[in-house]
């Protein structure tokens, strides 16, 4: 080689097959690959159509529909009519019997931070970081059915059959580890939401983009990782592997055009890799005592109460933003947190038909201990700065009472929020009405295509481009709608 020509510009010159994976495996043991904004190996977006700020994503997912009026979206309103009979002017579709009185949140609220934004008392936590975020109150839903509601915000349909948010992300900007996962799914460890693994599909993407279930502080996190009999050694493990893998290139040279086999190629070549690395990334027990704490996972408790308890919901929501942290640094781009389970009783999800305070208040307390926690963690480590996270659920709640203590469906209006990676802090955008029914401005709500085109415009992608051939069709993650929320970027 000439003097001008190292081997990584040799390898770089060499384009596509060999001299870019060697080069991509030549970045990665440096360091290098990890700290690059933009795509990374196998991409299907080779140049970004616009600078990106951001390059991972973490999605917290509240299943069972959060209710905007008790944690984000004061209605003073609420309180001056509370018990008086709800007259919302118009005929109101209910999904069950929630059109009782107006009701008051029954948690108290109060500004926080330099942008004075207020919040209940059962996401007190997320104050020391209120002015991170940008609160998003107009949001609007097609449908009050669960299951159709969170494919809508999981994948930007509310049918089967499309690949999730992570899943496109993944085909886009490929991954920046060889040894993990691009996406990363972390459910309720009591059960899926709605819909469960569809959720994070990857549909007509290949195969390899669908998320990977990890559950953290369980006794087997990735399932099928580790062998468990005793007469498996690690060499005949890796001999068996290589055979499989030769028995496998032979019966997928025979089927050309076929991605699913090369995709389960993949997953056994990623999963010998995880064994080493997946165990290190979950292990928490080198964290410092200040992390644990902070994360409230410091509580002493070996068992929790039969009852909802915000304890064991910061013990489990909080363990999984931990291990999100410690994905991200390791080069995983989209992690998706999940809290709550689908319907079951007692309740352990946010479908709080019966009693809000009972269900939402442990629940809230929870998830915002772990996701200030995690907010704080990124920033202090300079990795808030190219990571957005969005928080949603798939609608909101009534302003009037189901029951006495409850509410209802309401798709017609409900909250996201977002922070990191190019998000203006300390902003809140499209208000809802002084109920908290519908949006103020009726003929401009934000919808969830709106929101992934600003979370891929960040990420350097117009989704308008990002576009994959199906069935006749070019799709793409947010239909044939969508514009970026300019007033959302710093």
């Amino acid at each position: 080689m000439g003097s001008g020509m190292n081997r990584r510009n040799f390898l770089n010159q060499l384009g596509s097959g060999f001299g870019s994976l060697a080069l991509a495996g030549m970045l990665q043991e440096d360091g290098l690959l990890a700290s690059t904004v933009g795509p990374g190996v196998d991409a299907a977006v080779e140049v970004l159509h616009y600078p990106a700020k951001a390059k991972r994503v973490v999605q917290l997912f509240m299943g069972g529909a959060a209710s905007h009026l008790d944690l984000f979206d004061y209605k003073p309103a609420l309180e001056k009519h509370h018990g008086e009979k709800s007259d919302f002017g118009e005929h109101v579709e209910a999904f069950q019997n929630g059109l009782g009185p107006w009701m008051k949140s029954p948690f108290e609220f109060r500004p926080y931070g330099e942008s004075g934004k207020y919040l209940s008392e059962v996401v007190q936590p997320l104050g020391d970081v209120v002015d991170e975020m940008a609160f998003v109150h107009n949001m609007v839903g097609k449908t009050g059915v669960h299951s159709q509601a969170t494919y809508l915000q999981a994948t930007g349909f509310d049918t089967p059959g499309f690949p999730g948010m992570g899943s496109w992300i993944s085909y886009a900007l490929g991954n920046m580890n060889e040894n993990l996962p691009t996406f990363v799914v972390l459910p309720d460890r009591r059960g899926f939401a709605s819909n469960g693994p569809k959720n994070w599909g990857a549909a007509f993407l290949p195969t390899h983009h669908q998320g990977t279930i990890i559950r953290p502080g369980t006794e087997n996190p990735i399932a099928d990782l580790i062998p468990k009999a005793k007469y498996v050694s690690k060499a005949g493990d890796t001999r068996a592997l290589e055979l499989l893998t030769k028995l496998n290139r032979e019966h997928q040279d025979s089927r050309p055009g076929d991605s699913r086999l090369e995709a389960r190629i993949r997953s056994y070549e990623l999963a010998a890799k995880m064994q080493l690395s997946a165990p290190e990334a979950m292990d928490i027990s080198k964290e410092p005592k200040h992390i644990i704490d902070m994360y409230g996972l410091n509580h002493g408790q070996q068992e929790f109460s039969k009852e909802i308890n915000p304890v064991e919901e910061a013990d489990y929501f909080g363990r999984k933003c931990l291990v999100a942290r410690r994905l991200l640094e390791r080069g995983v781009r989209f992690v998706q947190i999940w809290s709550g389970n689908d319907n079951g009783f007692p309740r352990r999800n946010w479908d709080s038909h019966e009693d809000i305070q009972r269900d939402h208040g442990p629940l809230a307390l929870g998830m915002s201990q772990g996701a200030a926690a995690l907010i704080k963690d990124l920033k202090q480590r300079g990795m808030l700065e190219d990571t957005i996270i969005l928080w949603t659920t798939e609608f909101g709640r009534m302003p009037s009472t189901q029951g006495s203590k409850g509410r209802d469906h309401n798709p017609y209006v409900f909250s996201n929020w977002l922070c990191g990676g190019g998000i203006k802090g300390g902003t809140t955008y499209g208000p809802s009405d002084q109920w908290g029914y519908k949006p103020l401005d009726r003929d401009n709500p934000t919808q969830v295509y709106d929101i992934h085109a600003t979370i891929l415009r960040l990420l350097g992608i117009d989704h308008r481009k990002l576009t994959v051939r199906n069935n006749g069709i070019d799709r793409r993650l947010t239909d044939v709608h969508g514009h970026v929320i300019e007033e959302l970027l710093a």
